[in-house]
Formats: structure tokens, sequence, C-alpha cells
């Protein structure tokens, strides 16, 4: 029962896989079995082999997506754009049936804002190209180098790729792919898409009534709370904008945190308040979101979240054919799919995912006992700290019985 997720602090147990919901006490007891006195681990790590890993990743670096209301705006040169030659890798993209790609809707609304300088809005550059590079090259030292888990060569036997509808992403998933093989193929890379009014990689406020209902008035006056009314008074203030101009903390982070990873001259008050403003975009982020309105969480990532689920409860499946099962499954995605994820998870860190990030998960089996094993990473580091392994003691639930 996938519902009872959002009761873990840690999901870390497979097998419950067993449950993506296992109750927390079912983790304590499981815990506690796991551990000697001394409180170490009863399980020899050695016996573990890798089965499976899911990458849910954020884009790189880009343009704004709006740019602030000032008199003295930041250049945005289309020289930020040349693809770096080792990042050049072909791909196709098709829908989730294999095909045509669908329209992007959003790419179009993009190309409706020019930043001074000549780029568009939410333009992947340089610079987050070779952050989605940098993190394929992770990629191949965890999966190829140290473990020889993956081929060296890409092999779509092997690996499934999947991405928003948004060019930014199916970029920044070319890139992370020629970081991770080294531009070698034995066959071609598809990266699969679905409709913008159908996807579920990110909370599809469009599409999904009941969610766009449930936090309507809380998107509409997170604003307003207080603590985060005065603290924008005072940053729009100290910039020379205007009360009447519709910025809040989430347009000022998003221009902030592109000026700076690009080395841009930024507003100095920009650069004054940072702190803040990144605390308060995740606080105006948290007061929609809401942790305890669990329905609300359920629908902006409870689809995804059974995606996760599907695969893993395949692999741990002795039914399903070798052929149905890809040894790595990635995901592009972006800020406002990791956050709620991090939250459901029980792993936020109260920081704003920044670019090029990524949420790994791992799917282990003991050797002798056969249980089954999951680990988490996110930004490259074991998360939960503390728990990090958790066994499965009962069957996989039966895939049909899962609720949403």
């Amino acid at each position: 029962m996938i519902t009872r997720v959002f009761s873990m602090r840690v999901w870390a147990p497979v097998g419950v896989l067993t449950s993506l919901a296992c109750c927390l006490h079912q983790r304590r007891v499981a815990l506690a079995d796991l551990q000697e006195a001394d409180g170490q681990r009863l399980v020899d790590r050695s016996l573990l082999e890798l089965k499976m890993v899911q990458v849910v990743f954020r884009h790189g670096a880009r343009s704004p997506l709006k740019p602030l209301p000032q008199k003295e705006q930041v250049e945005w040169n289309p020289q930020l754009l040349e693809v770096p030659p080792q990042t050049q890798f072909d791909y196709t993209v098709t829908n989730l049936d294999g095909g045509p790609k669908p329209h992007s809707p959003y790419d179009s609304q993009y190309h409706e804002t020019t930043l001074k300088g000549g780029m568009f809005a939410g333009q992947l550059t340089k610079v987050g190209m070779q952050q989605m590079f940098a993190l394929g090259e992770r990629l191949r030292k965890n999966y190829v180098e140290n473990i020889p888990f993956l081929s060296p060569t890409f092999n779509p036997q092997e690996v499934f790729v999947r991405s928003t509808n948004i060019y930014r992403n199916l970029e920044s998933t070319r890139c992370l792919l020629a970081g991770l093989f080294q531009r070698q193929k034995k066959g071609p890379i598809i990266i699969h898409t679905d409709e913008a009014s159908s996807e579920v990689l990110y909370p599809n406020y469009q599409n999904c009534w009941s969610l766009r209902q449930r936090t309507r008035d809380r998107r509409q006056t997170a604003f307003l709370q207080p603590g985060i009314s005065e603290d924008l008074k005072k940053v729009k203030e100290g910039m020379g904008i205007g009360s009447a101009d519709e910025v809040d903390f989430l347009i000022l982070l998003d221009n902030m945190a592109a000026e700076q990873v690009h080395s841009l001259p930024s507003c100095p008050m920009l650069k004054r308040f940072a702190w803040m403003i990144e605390q308060r975009a995740v606080d105006t982020a948290l007061y929609v979101l809401q942790r305890e309105d669990r329905e609300s969480l359920q629908m902006a990532v409870g689809p995804f979240l059974h995606i996760l689920e599907s695969n893993l409860l395949k692999a741990v499946d002795p039914a399903t054919p070798p052929g149905k099962i890809r040894k790595l499954y990635l995901y592009a995605a972006h800020d406002v799919t990791l956050m709620p994820l991090l939250i459901t998870l029980g792993i936020f860190d109260h920081k704003w995912p920044p670019f090029a990030v990524d949420l790994t998960m791992e799917l282990y089996q003991h050797q002798e006992s056969k249980e089954w094993f999951v680990q988490l990473y996110y930004h490259g580091e074991v998360r939960p700290q503390r728990w990090d392994w958790v066994v499965a003691r009962h069957p996989p639930p039966n895939p049909t019985h899962l609720v949403w």
C-alpha cells in the first residue's frame, strides 16, 4: 500500500519494497534486528549484489524563467549556449509508446520571453551541459569502474531513459549519457517522454484538478504569510522593485541561482540576501506543499513514486521475464519534482534542489539470504545517514493491491 508511504520518515526497505509503505514500527523492529548490542550491522555488505539503479535528476544550469523587473538587467549572451564537444551524443525522442515526440507547450512559452542579450528563458547553458556530463562521469565511476555493473558502452537492453518533454531536460539527459558512456553506444538512444497534459514527472497542476483546487489558495497567499511577507518587502525595496510587481521568493531565487552559477554580475542586494532568499523560497514551497496534507503530496508525486516502486517490484518478482527489467532507469525531472519527492521519503534537507542534483536508488539482493535492500543517495551522499540499510522481512505485496 503506497498510500502509507507518507507516514514514513525513511524509505530504505524493499521487500517492503515491501512496501514503500512499511510502518514506523516495522522499520524500527527491522532496524533493531540488524544491529548488535554495540550498534554494528549484522548484514555483510560484501554479500550484497547490486541488481538495479534508478536515478532521478534535475536538469543542468539554465537561464532564468522570468527576468526581474529592474532597469539594470543581467546580459544573457548566446555564447553561453556553446555545446562542449565531449557532450555530443545522438538521441531520438519518442512518446511513451515509441511514437512521435509530443508537442512541448512549455518550450513554446519559454520562447516568448527573450532575455537581455538574446537568450530565451529556461535554456540549458554550457555550464549546465558540463554539470550533467560530470554527473554522468560520476555514475560511470560508480557503476562501470568501481563496480562492473553496467556495460562501458550504452546498451538499450540495460538502460531505460525518460524525461519531461522540455528541451533543457532532453539535452541534460544527452550530456549525462555522454559522460556515463563516453559517447559510445551499441544501439540507438531513445528518450521517452509524455504529453504535458499527462506528465507525472512533475506535480501536474494543469491536469490534476484536485491538486490544483487543494493548493490554489496556498499558492496565491504563500507570499502573504508572516515572515515571508516582511522579508519579501525588504528585499524588493532594497532592489528597487515596486510593491505592485509580481515578484516572489521563487522568482528571486531562480534569477539568483542562475546568475551565480554562471558567474554573472548580479544585483548586490541579491548577493546580500542570498541565504534569506533561498530559505524563504523553501518556506514558500513548503507552505504550498504542506507535508501534513498527505493527499496533496500523493497527487503531486504519487504517480511518479508508483513508477519507481513498480520498477522495484518487477525486479524482485522472480516471474518477471529478464527482458522486462533494465539495470539502470534514468528520469530527467525538475526541482519541483525533487522537493515533494524528498519530503515524501523523509530526507528533505530544507535546501532548494540545485542544478544537476540527483536522487539515486540502488536495489541489492543478499546472495545467501536472498533478502532485498534499497540504498538511497541524494547529491552523491547516503541518505538517511543514520539508517542506511533496512532488511525486508516480508514478501513483496501484490502489485494489484497498490492504492492511489
